[in-house]
């Protein structure tokens, strides 16, 4: 391997160095002096984060198994910064006695899982990016059930196994079609073979079903709110955000490119994909007390929306999605970096919980404020613009009904959302949350993540640099 190869290879290779030297590390510490590998773990993955901002060309190896490139850097540095972002949330976690005998596991686990993702962004054959997306998932069900002694925990754990692998093997059966139609399994030779037949059009329908479940597509979410209520909230907010983020990549990297010559055929599955996710997502959102199920069908909603990025079908279709990732990167882990601090210090985990917090806790009330802002897409906040351009990119292609459908919807979706805002800012309770001070990587956490949502809206430049990213892919 030479220096150009490691060069490509600096996200995975970053990963793995810090992971093993975390593990390394906790042998030499005493059992005693364990919360500081909450430190270390912390100083290691920031150092990895901002030496991924390393400019490099992107290229191919292992026989064209692995592409590099601009935009594919950039989304693994978009997950880079929401993992640290939740790794800085949940020292409060990691630091109860209880769960002093897992903190490098925790830390470990995420960076493995996160080796997977940036793999699976990187394939250039099905077999790469099957590989990595199982790195990615077979773990996440242990992190689930990391409560071990908790029966949801556990059941959310069990949960999410047993659909994960009944999801792939949905999509493997695909994937055979598809590999049984062209003849290869790598993106460059298959595209050119792609054609609107049926035995193409069925694999690919297995494959979509299967990253279905990946995004919490409807019908393929049923798991979704289970999961999130019994995980962990941290575990809860990398499902929501890391997860969701590196399969959506995948998933547009592989339509725009692999699929681009039956594009009208899954633009028309996606179309109704589209509609059914926003509106149940929103039904179901609006019926729920507890924010960790609140928050599961905000997210299916947010995939619904993030799904219109994918009817542009053209370089303003992926920016948008990028940038709504980004722009969700923060919102998101505002709101579950507030639910955590609050369940930490008093384990209230329900909107009606919620009430009289801003007389007891005005600055979190304010962060969590900023996110139901942002994902309602109430401008000038960085959701509204997110959301705007993703209606373009669809409006772009002349789906001005669907832009609608969708309009509406975000419309509804502003009730549940102020309906929480409301809870913290108008509602009156007897024994409301106490005040408390969040860690002080809480804390940061939340400074930068509120920082995001205003900012990257206003920054027209980051909007412009994807788009230039985007065109050197496509």
């Amino acid at each position: 391997m030479n220096l150009h190869s490691i060069i490509l290879l600096r996200h995975e290779i970053l990963l793995t160095v810090a992971a093993v030297g975390v593990l390394f590390a906790d042998v030499f510490v005493p059992r005693e002096k364990k919360h500081n590998m909450i430190t270390v773990s912390l100083i290691v993955f920031t150092l990895v984060t901002l030496l991924g901002f390393i400019p490099a060309q992107g290229g191919v190896l292992f026989g064209g198994s692995y592409q590099s490139s601009h935009m594919t850097d950039f989304m693994k540095d978009i997950l880079n910064i929401a993992v640290l972002l939740i790794f800085l949330q949940s020292t409060g976690y990691l630091s109860k006695p209880e769960n002093s005998w897992k903190i490098t596991e925790f830390f470990v686990i995420l960076m493995f899982v996160l080796i997977g993702m940036d793999f699976m962004i990187s394939a250039g054959d099905f077999v790469i990016f099957y590989v990595g997306l199982e790195t990615a998932s077979l773990p996440l069900a242990g992190l689930a059930a990391y409560d071990r002694y908790k029966s949801k925990s556990a059941e959310a754990g069990v949960k999410l196994i047993l659909l994960s692998a009944m999801s792939s093997a949905v999509m493997l059966f695909g994937l055979s079609l598809i590999y049984a139609s062209t003849g290869s399994i790598y993106f460059s030779d298959i595209l050119p073979k792609i054609k609107a037949t049926p035995l193409i059009i069925l694999g690919f329908i297995f494959f979509l079903s299967g990253m279905g479940f990946k995004l919490s597509v409807v019908p393929f979410h049923l798991w979704t709110a289970d999961v999130y209520e019994g995980a962990p909230i941290n575990i809860t907010a990398f499902l929501s955000v890391v997860s969701k983020g590196a399969a959506a990549f995948i998933l547009i990297i592989i339509l725009f490119t692999v699929f681009k010559n039956i594009s009208r055929e899954w633009e028309w599955i996606l179309y109704a994909l589209v509609i059914t996710t926003i509106t149940i997502g929103n039904l179901f959102a609006l019926r729920q007390d507890n924010i960790k199920r609140f928050l599961a069908f905000s997210s299916i909603t947010q995939v619904g929306f993030l799904l219109l990025g994918f009817m542009g079908n053209n370089e303003l279709g992926l920016t948008s999605v990028v940038y709504f990732m980004l722009i969700y990167v923060f919102t998101n882990l505002t709101a579950f970096g507030v639910v955590e601090a609050i369940y930490n210090a008093s384990n209230v985990e329900t909107i009606s919980g919620y009430k009289g917090l801003y007389k007891t806790n005005p600055l979190l009330s304010l962060a969590m404020m900023l996110a139901l802002f942002s994902l309602g897409g109430i401008p000038p906040l960085a959701g509204f613009f997110g959301k705007f351009f993703l209606f373009t990119a669809a409006a772009s292609r002349g789906y001005y009904i669907l832009v609608v459908i969708a309009a509406l919807n975000a419309t509804i979706s502003l009730y549940y959302y102020l309906r929480v805002v409301k809870a913290m800012f108008i509602d009156k309770s007897d024994n409301p949350v106490a005040k408390f001070r969040s860690t002080w990587p809480m804390r940061i956490s939340l400074i930068i993540s509120s920082i995001g949502i205003i900012y990257v809206g206003f920054a027209s430049n980051i909007f412009e640099f994807i788009y230039s990213l985007a065109k050197g892919l496509l």
